[in-house]
């Protein structure tokens, strides 16, 4: 019955549907920037940066995302599928509508593909797991919240991007004795550093396991296809040769390339409560300034456990823009991911 009612939604008289190509991919950025300069009053995405994306090993144009065409042939929309994860139980889709196509049901009828794209994943999922749609959209574009809520999709949990800004070089970052500052640049082991991140984030909301080596393989395909990807902006604090936290931060957000972005920051369960979060930000400040930055950004589970909004807080960062996740769950079942902190 569902699959009936989902075959059901159709796209406005005259719009067509397909895959996205290379070609397109200028277009595409067009598109996600209308929608940035109507909600926020700027372009925040680049050529570069989707196409990292789109050149990734594992997500393949042809069956991870679809455009939908106006009559005119204009681009009214764009929505893509991830489930790259070896254990993909949460598919997450991200899509936009420009704004003039807005109210349409463009936006409906490439949810309606989404979905029974994300239903492919049953087969490469334990028969016992639960296996949810995932998506979201910024507080404030209530057309994108409206659109959610009516194809079905319950708000799960709400995301912040925080920032602050550099007007005079930071402090010199403190750590406990015995431990030290490295890099990636200095170390060259991308695997101890997604070992700390995955005993880091094991607790946190939404983790779920995977094969070490199909962890790997993701955080290769991260770092070879960011085009911005630099190993001596990838901090770690060491103790001896264990990795006890990282902050992994890049030279530019995706959204502000003025702003430099911390895109991980975790600390291994030994060394917490030593004030090694708090150090790991000051320190990545202080890079980033001196390479130039002005501004800091991250984003963080609003509603985390762990004290990571309040740490963020006393570093002297302040919430600029709030991301509300969204689910659909479309097999019940057993939920593989963690919901809260032990």
């Amino acid at each position: 019955m569902i699959t009936e009612q989902i075959e059901q939604v159709r796209l406005p008289a005259g719009f067509t549907m397909r895959p996205a190509h290379m070609t397109d991919i200028e277009t595409a950025v067009d598109l996600f920037n209308a929608t940035t300069l109507a909600q926020f009053g700027r372009k925040e995405f680049t050529v570069p940066d989707i196409r990292s994306e789109w050149e990734s090993e594992h997500f393949h144009l042809d069956t991870a995302t679809r455009v939908v065409v106006s009559p005119a042939g204009e681009l009214a929309g764009y929505i893509e599928v991830w489930d790259t994860r070896a254990v993909p139980v949460s598919p997450w889709v991200w899509a936009r509508v420009h704004p003039r196509f807005e109210g349409l049901g463009v936006g409906t009828s490439m949810l309606n593909w989404a979905e029974q794209r994300c239903r492919e994943v049953f087969a490469r999922v334990p028969e016992e797991a639960q296996v949810t749609m995932r998506c979201g959209a910024i507080s404030t574009h209530q057309p994108s919240l409206d659109l959610l809520a009516g194809y079905g999709m319950t708000p799960t949990r709400s995301f912040w991007t925080m920032r602050i800004d550099l007007e005079d070089e930071p402090e010199t970052a403190v750590l406990p004795e015995g431990l030290r500052f490295a890099t990636l640049a200095e170390r060259n082991d991308l695997r101890e550093v997604m070992r700390a991140s995955t005993e880091a984030f094991q607790d946190h909301w939404g983790f779920v396991p995977a094969p070490e080596e199909d962890e790997l393989r993701h955080w290769q395909e991260w770092t070879g296809n960011d085009h911005l990807f630099n190993p001596s902006l990838w901090f770690m604090v060491m103790d001896g040769d264990e990795v006890a936290g990282i902050s992994l931060c890049r030279i530019s957000s995706y959204e502000d390339p003025e702003m430099g972005w911390v895109n991980t920051l975790g600390v291994r369960r030994p060394w917490r409560r030593q004030g090694l979060a708090l150090a790991l930000l000051q320190h990545s400040f202080g890079e980033l300034y001196r390479r130039g930055k002005r501004a800091v950004g991250l984003g963080v589970d609003a509603d985390s456990l762990t004290g990571a909004t309040r740490l963020y807080e006393k570093a002297g960062m302040r919430v600029v823009r709030q991301f509300i996740n969204y689910e659909k769950v479309l097999r019940p079942g057993i939920d593989l991911a963690t919901r809260e902190i032990e």
